[in-house]
């Protein structure tokens, strides 16, 4: 038995020889330095996988590249974007640099292309309220811009410009074979934005993005080429060194294990890839159908509100959307432009530049709470719903004709009273319980000219005639009819109306 046991162990002991001298093999063939990855994967089993990829030089290649001289936050987790804080009104350097590959867009060689630069907003919900929130900051800073490049500063960069409706955006052109640096500096702080405020560290994240076009061969810069963004966050000055100090400290506090779920703290920030602004159907409406909008030669869509022919709050004029009744699934876009405006929405035109009337009704309370704000999107959820406001007062008006009068008469001589004349009363709401409220109203039911109309009067005891006053409208007996005639004024410039 144990002879038996002594074989065993010498035949393991044998085979395990046997295995190590065959490894010992492989190793001294190949060596410390023959071993390369590329002759493993040109094997023909990997041959055969890696054969439905694309080439190499067929791989998606940015034709420019963007560099903010810039350096991004170490509090930033490992898969989430970078973050870079900026001084209020500092100048900040965006190198502009030629990425292509030979053969890349041969067309723009020897010829300049034209970059905006914009600073917008990183989150959503503000990009659909960016034009209420831009009115507003200019509002509250008269005269300021919110980008603006520093001139003095920039290297490469031609003719320069800026739009005065357009506070947050510069453009210019370059060429993209020289030495080309833009510095930019951002006049508004990220707590301008907020609903309530906090410190800086609340604000809210913007964007700086670069979209570069090439020209088109009518002459214009509306061919797209290359776009790129990065995150920001902007601090009154001094304040981006002091959150860049606090971040790192913070993070010198961490353990190496938690510091490996986050990014390091890069000097420059590179503007990564990301599509033309604008990417959503919330701009200005531009009959161009590219989306890339221009400065020099920007086309904004005007729109003619037309006048209410109907005093009447539930008047639907001619069945459309045009009048100042209900907005119809069947509205146009122009249309539906009109009855924003008609409703007094008019900041939101540009927001709703695309929507037509079935667009703007298949949006929920609570989408149009989150796009407007809770005051305008309760208003306009409660317009479109046709939730008209009571009106104060109502009274009921018939304008008096003189052929009625004049058969009036001669019936009366004959005895009989009976004329066959046809009263017909339009009925005036009135919202205010003014003396101009029924001016203007009459005005529009019976298609007189307002300025035409010089005293409104109402025929009193003995037929004197005692002048409408807004205490004697507040008096009015509620659906009160009356019958009214016109007299022409003593200075036979436009005439009076009297109320029987």
């Amino acid at each position: 038995m144990a002879w038996v046991l002594k074989m065993d162990e010498v035949i393991e002991s044998g085979l395990v020889h046997d295995f190590d001298a065959s490894l010992s093999g492989i190793g001294q063939e190949l060596g410390a330095g023959a071993y390369s990855m590329s002759d493993v994967l040109a094997l023909p089993i990997f041959k055969q996988e890696d054969s439905s990829l694309p080439p190499e030089n067929e791989a998606q290649h940015p034709p420019f590249q963007y560099v903010m001289c810039a350096a991004t936050s170490p509090a930033v987790k490992l898969y989430d974007e970078t973050l870079t804080y900026l001084n209020q009104g500092q100048s900040y350097e965006i190198r502009m640099l030629d990425n292509r590959k030979a053969g890349d867009i041969p067309e723009i060689n020897g010829k300049l292309v034209k970059s905006i630069i914009r600073v917008v907003f990183h989150d959503r919900r503000l990009q659909y309220t960016e034009h209420q929130q831009l009115e507003g900051w200019k509002w509250n800073r008269p005269g300021d811009r919110l980008l603006d490049l520093d001139i003095p500063m920039s290297v490469g960069v031609i003719d320069i410009k800026t739009n005065p409706s357009q506070l947050n955006a510069v453009e210019f052109l370059w060429d993209p074979t020289k030495c080309t640096s833009a510095f930019i500096q951002v006049h508004c702080i990220s707590t301008e934005f907020t609903p309530r405020k906090h410190g800086g560290e609340k604000g809210v994240p913007f964007r700086i993005q670069v979209d570069t076009f090439k020209q088109t061969e009518n002459g214009e810069y509306t061919d797209h080429l290359h776009s790129a963004s990065c995150q920001i966050k902007v601090f009154k000055p001094k304040g981006a060194d002091r959150k860049q100090k606090t971040d790192r400290e913070k993070m010198e506090k961490r353990t190496a294990h938690e510091k490996e779920k986050y990014q390091p703290s890069y000097d420059t920030t590179i503007l990564t890839e990301c599509s033309p602004w604008p990417d959503t159907p919330t701009t200005f409406v531009n009959n161009s159908p590219t989306p890339a909008p221009t400065f020099t030669s920007a086309q904004h869509n005007t729109y003619s509100v037309p006048d209410s022919n109907s005093s009447s709050p539930n008047h639907q004029g001619d069945g459309t959307s045009q009048g100042s009744g209900d907005l119809h699934p069947s509205a146009t876009i122009q249309e539906t432009q009109q009855w924003l405006l008609k409703h007094r929405f008019s900041t939101y035109t540009r927001l709703f530049s695309n929507f037509s009337g079935a667009d703007l009704l298949k949006l929920t309370r609570e989408d149009l709470v989150q796009i407007c704000g809770p005051a305008d999107g309760i208003r306009l959820y409660n317009a479109l719903k046709s939730r008209s406001v009571r009106p104060r007062l109502t009274i009921y008006v018939c304008q008096e004709p003189v052929r009625s009068i004049q058969l009036e008469r001669q019936d009366a001589g004959n005895g009989d009273s009976s004329n066959g004349a046809i009263y017909v009363y339009h009925a005036i709401y009135l919202e205010e319980m003014a003396a101009s409220e029924v001016t203007r109203k009459l005005a529009l039911a019976f298609n007189i000219p307002l300025h035409q109309i010089n005293q409104v009067y109402r025929q009193g005891p003995t037929g004197i005639h005692i002048l409408v006053s807004d205490q004697m409208v507040q008096n009015f007996q509620d659906e009160s009819c009356f019958l009214f005639t016109t007299i022409k004024a003593e200075n036979g410039e436009g005439f009076h109306i009297i109320l029987k």
